[in-house]
């Protein structure tokens, strides 16, 4: 039951009177990535995108985990001033929140 005693079927009703479309949309996984170089991952959301006048809204419903995006460039310099693979790098970087410096000495 919804709020004010409207029933799902009666919401429904009623959007539809008002030229509101509700569709469900099926997803794995979500990424939206942030200007600051990280990412954030919802596996297996919710999402509903609602039609109004022509406009599509999006409402996305989950749990996020944060994920740093390393930049290419900065593995490759690691693992060249380190000697170690570039997977190695990665998970340095990582570990130290993408400074170059810290993962270096870490891996030295």
């Amino acid at each position: 039951m919804f709020p004010g005693g409207v029933n799902p079927r009666q919401m429904a009703q009623m959007m539809k009177q008002m030229g509101i479309k509700v569709d469900e949309i099926k997803a794995q996984k979500v990424v939206f990535e942030l200007e600051n170089g990280k990412k954030l991952i919802f596996d297996n959301p919710q999402i509903q995108a609602m039609t109004m006048q022509g406009k599509k809204t999006y409402t996305l419903i989950g749990e996020a985990t944060e994920e740093e995006n390393i930049p290419q460039e900065d593995i490759d310099m690691v693992s060249d001033q380190t000697g170690k693979t570039k997977e190695e790098a990665k998970k340095a970087l990582e570990e130290t929140k993408g400074d170059i410096a810290e993962a270096i000495l870490k891996l030295k």
